[in-house]
C-alpha cells in the first residue's frame, strides 16, 4: 500500500526527545492523541510538530487511518482540523507473517462469494495496520500463491448477502442444471460453500422443504419485504450426501 513505508523518524514530545518513531507506531500515536483531546481537533501541523514529520506525511497517515475505518473527520476554518471519535481506540494487530499471510489468502477466496465486499475491507484493514517489515514478508510469499477460478459467475450480490442476514422473504428465479427455470418464495436460512460455489440454503416454500440454491444458477432475487420468524439451521437439515461439513469458528470457541 503506497505510504506504508516505515520511516524512521525522530519525535518529539512536549517534553522533549522521545526517541525515533516507525510508521505504525505513529499511526498508533496518531489515533490516542486525537482520542485524549477528543472532541477538541488537531491540526495537521500541530501533528506534524509533534511527530517531527512533514504535514504531508501527516496527512497521508490520516488518509491510511481513514481507509482503515478509523472515525478521522477534518473540521473546516482556521481553528479546525482533525477529529476522531473519543470512544474509538486502534487494537494492535501482532500477526507474524505466516498469520497475515493467512488471513490475507482467506480474506482473498472470499472475492466470489456474498462476503467479497466486507471481504476486501477488512484486507486493508489489515494492511494499514500491520508493521512495515510483517507486510512486505507476507506480500513477498503471497506473490507465490496463485488461486483457480473456472470463470463462472457467482451471482450471490451484497444485496442478497443484507436480505439473507435480515431474514427476508426473497422471491427467487432459479435455474436448475437441465436449464428450467421456476419462481419461488423462500426463507433464507444460511449458506454452504464448496470450493469457489456458494449455496443459499433456505427454505422453500414451493417444495415445502429446505433447499440448496446455487449462486451462478440464480437469475433474479427480489425482495418481498416479509420478514416471518427465522427458521433455524443445522448440519442435519442439509442432508449432504458427499463430503464433510465443517462450520465457521470465529475465534471464541475453543479449539
Amino acid at each position: 500500500m503506497d505510504g506504508l513505508q516505515c520511516l524512521d523518524e525522530p519525535a518529539f514530545s512536549d517534553h522533549g526527545y522521545i526517541g525515533r518513531m516507525n510508521r505504525t507506531d505513529r499511526l498508533y500515536a496518531l489515533v490516542e492523541e486525537l482520542r485524549a483531546v477528543a472532541p477538541r481537533p488537531r491540526s495537521a501541523r500541530w501533528l506534524a510538530e509533534r511527530f517531527f514529520v512533514s504535514s504531508r506525511t501527516i496527512e497521508r497517515d490520516l488518509s491510511a487511518l481513514q481507509q482503515a475505518g478509523v472515525p478521522i473527520y477534518a473540521e473546516p476554518g482556521r481553528t479546525g482540523g482533525y477529529c476522531i471519535d473519543p470512544s474509538h481506540t486502534l487494537g494492535p494487530l501482532g500477526f507474524t507473517a505466516d498469520e497475515a499471510l493467512a488471513v490475507s489468502l482467506a480474506l482473498t477466496m472470499l472475492s466470489a462469494s456474498p462476503f467479497h465486499a466486507a471481504s476486501a475491507s477488512a484486507l486493508r484493514k489489515v494492511a494499514a495496520v500491520l508493521d512495515e517489515g510483517t507486510l512486505r514478508e507476507s506480500r513477498n510469499e503471497a506473490g507465490r500463491i496463485f488461486l483457480l477460478d473456472d470463470g463462472r459467475s457467482r451471482a450471490l450480490s451484497a444485496e442478497m448477502a443484507r436480505a439473507v442476514s435480515a431474514g427476508d422473504v426473497l422471491l427467487l428465479t432459479y435455474r436448475n442444471r437441465l436449464g428450467e427455470e421456476t419462481v419461488r418464495e423462500i426463507e433464507p436460512m444460511g449458506y454452504v460453500a464448496k470450493g469457489t460455489d456458494w449455496y443459499l440454503i433456505a427454505w422453500c416454500r414451493l417444495r415445502d422443504g429446505v433447499r440448496a440454491f446455487r449462486g451462478d444458477r440464480i437469475v433474479g432475487a427480489e425482495v418481498t419485504g416479509e420478514r416471518p420468524a427465522r427458521r433455524m439451521l443445522s448440519a442435519d437439515d442439509l442432508d449432504i450426501q458427499f463430503g464433510t461439513i465443517r462450520g465457521v469458528h470465529t475465534g471464541a470457541e475453543s479449539s
